[in-house]
């Protein structure tokens, strides 16, 4: 899964939480937040309590938990987690395990080069040696 991809996922799992989270610690969010399902909301609270520290993050988070159902703010949370998560890679391992999926980042460099992220086995890699262009 790419950072972009797990933003999406975190961003969507973590909205109908947030007006709760926001106010954790008050009995009456703990309460409505376990209602929404005690597994979940324990791993809200987690994720949340990794992200609220990135600065644009809380802020936009606190502006879609009055509007949840903003698809554009939603948006703008998703793009501030993304941000979150490109900038501290230990802090994307961390959510992208709480989210129960893996990172995988791959790279090529150099003429001819091949990158694979995942299994192959079967396939097979054309590296431009011996292609005709223009067929």
């Amino acid at each position: 899964m790419d950072i972009q991809a797990l933003a999406t996922n975190v961003t969507g799992f973590l909205a109908p939480f947030l007006p709760y989270l926001l106010k954790a610690g008050e009995k009456a969010a703990e309460e409505v937040g376990k209602k929404l399902g005690a597994d979940a909301w324990e791993k809200a609270k987690s994720l949340w309590g990794r992200l609220r520290s990135k600065p644009n993050v809380a802020q936009v988070a606190e502006t879609v938990a009055v509007l949840p159902d903003n698809q554009s703010l939603r948006a703008a949370l998703q793009e501030e987690v993304a941000r979150a998560l490109e900038q501290d890679k230990s802090l994307a391992q961390e959510v992208a395990q709480l989210m129960g999926v893996t990172i995988t980042s791959v790279s090529a460099s150099g003429d001819r080069s091949v990158a694979i992220g995942g299994n192959v086995s079967g396939s097979t890699i054309i590296t431009g040696n011996g292609n005709k262009v223009g067929r």
